[in-house]
């Protein structure tokens, strides 16, 4: 296994688990019974960070689409050096830190992990182009 796909492993592992968090909170706020019935008008409201969660895990999600088609396309193609295995594992802590900052409700630096993982995507799709 290449070192891209082992971070890209990781990276969607962890994505995979972005929602325990805020199901735990939607437990703690609606009980048991009302989690895992349908949501509605009367459903206890989740925690502010609890819904900044749900938008993290949300953009995870897309931005792995993005970066999991990329780390694969280079794998096909045969494109892996130092600097894309450096973009994946940065990528893998851009994506936490995203996580974790949008959770707390810190905007400016939520916006900079984000900037940090488009560029480790963008390092992929310049390698395969054979720009870089």
């Amino acid at each position: 296994m290449t070192t891209e796909l082992y971070w890209l492993t990781l990276t969607t592992l962890m994505t995979a688990l972005f929602w325990l968090p805020y199901v735990l909170n939607r437990i703690v706020a609606r009980g048991l019974m009302g989690t895992l019935g349908n949501a509605g008008p009367d459903s206890a409201p989740q925690a502010a960070w609890a819904e900044r969660a749900i938008a993290a895990h949300r953009n995870g999600v897309e931005n792995l689409v993005i970066f999991a088609a990329l780390v694969l396309t280079a794998n096909i193609v045969g494109v892996s050096s130092t600097l894309t295995a450096g973009a994946a594992a940065a990528y893998f802590f851009a994506r936490l830190a995203h996580f974790v900052i949008q959770t707390a409700g810190i905007p400016v630096l939520r916006t900079l992990a984000f900037a940090a993982g488009w560029v480790c995507q963008m390092i992929f799709a310049l390698s395969i182009l054979g720009m870089l």
